[in-house]
């Protein structure tokens, strides 16, 4: 078939989440649905909290005038107005709906920003590991990936970061809470990463932005608080959607705001309200964005994901899978108990167990499993987990 060599070649290589979503669900017309433990795909557990009901039907019943029709690419402003509030309140900086564009999710604020930025050859530095469409998206831009891994507990590694940057370093993407390992990255962590960039600045004379990837930034445990990466990083852009925190994933629905201390930020919000139409997204769904507008400060259920970390967390390790006890997103990440993950992977099918391998996230020696599932089911599991661990000979298994 006639398709592009590049995106030929890319398929080849696709996503693990996607292949073993696919080998779910062949494995359910086999066993059945009940028999098969599928942690494969991070897709919101949850309904959407009762406010956003509550507003869509009165949207339904109650349509404001034209609410269907075009609007400015950027979005409705009183929308970015009420992100900006959000942002204002959180960081003390002066924002406004000048600094906010509404987009396709994250994915598509992403690619807005990537796309705003990226001369052909520029590089992009990623944390691994890492959620691996980035290195598509930055790809689509002519950027170049340039990996810079984290240290032993998955937090920022300045010496790796400090050591990938070269002339050419456009951005740098973060994403706290992580995909895949649910880990936070502390405001020590932020502040030194701030520093690190200013010198490198001052020494090449060029501009490094930071990225940062937040879906999950208001799914948080144990009383930790994500800390605003706009407070420590000047020239730093927030991508995010409300899939995850509102359970809203199929909506398509998020943001990018851009702190107002970047130089020349008019310019830049110019550029990316551009990319915005040019990629084709045109601008983010005009219903949902009515639908968010008054519910920024509302949250998904935290405690019903802290309850299913909690179960997995503590029967694992029990068992002897080890692993850094994640304190947002809807992840485990857990050492593979084989030095192949991927072989690992394939014994956990044996058990009908679907889980992704570390190698997916540019990680080898780990797997995740994403908790954003039925509590019934991963109750079910724990007898499946505990024979594989049997099998492979852990230790208190």
């Amino acid at each position: 078939m006639a398709i592009s060599k590049k995106i030929e070649s890319s398929l080849a290589g696709a996503s693990f989440i996607r292949k073993m979503f696919e080998e779910g669900e062949r494995l359910r017309k086999i066993h059945g649905p009940e028999k098969v433990y599928d942690f494969s795909l991070g897709n919101p557990s949850g309904e959407p909290p009762k406010a956003i009901k509550e507003r869509l039907k009165k949207l339904a019943l109650e349509p404001v005038q034209g609410m269907h029709r075009y609007m400015s690419n950027a979005g409705y402003a009183d929308t970015r107005r009420a992100v900006a509030e959000l942002l204002t309140g959180q960081t003390g900086l002066p924002f406004t709906e000048d600094h906010i564009v509404m987009t396709c999710g994250a994915g598509g604020a992403l690619n807005v920003a990537l796309k705003t930025l990226l001369d052909p050859g520029d590089e992009v530095i990623v944390l691994a590991p890492f959620f691996m469409e980035y290195k598509f998206y930055i790809d689509n831009h002519g950027g170049v990936l340039q990996i810079a891994h984290t240290d032993e507990d998955f937090m920022l590694d300045m010496h790796a970061i400090e050591e990938a940057i070269t002339p050419k370093t456009k951005a740098i993407i973060i994403n706290s809470p992580n995909n895949p390992t649910g880990v936070v990255y502390d405001a020590y962590s932020l502040a030194m990463l701030g520093n690190l960039l200013k010198a490198k600045e001052q020494e090449t004379g060029r501009q490094i932005f930071v990225i940062s990837d937040e879906p999950y930034a208001k799914i948080v445990y144990d009383n930790i608080t994500v800390p605003s990466v706009f407070k420590y990083i000047k020239n730093s852009i927030i991508v995010t959607s409300h899939s995850k925190d509102l359970s809203l994933p199929g909506e398509r629905i998020g943001y990018l705001a851009a702190s107002p201390n970047i130089e020349e930020i008019g310019l830049f919000i110019e550029g990316a309200i551009f990319c915005n139409r040019t990629l084709g997204f045109v601008n983010a769904p005009a219903l949902a964005q009515r639908l968010v507008t008054g519910l920024q400060g509302e949250n998904a259920d935290v405690a019903e994901y802290q309850e299913k970390r909690d179960i997995l967390f503590d029967n694992l390790t029990a068992m002897g899978y080890q692993m850094v006890k994640p304190h947002g997103a809807f992840y485990l990440f857990p050492k593979s108990p084989l030095p192949d993950d991927v072989e690992f992977v394939r014994k956990a099918q044996e058990h009908n167990i679907l889980v992704v391998p570390g190698s997916g996230f540019a990680k080898p020696g780990y797997f995740r499993i994403s908790y954003s599932v039925d509590k019934q089911m991963i109750l079910n599991s724990l007898p499946a987990f505990k024979a594989l661990a049997a099998e492979l000979g852990l230790k208190n298994s």
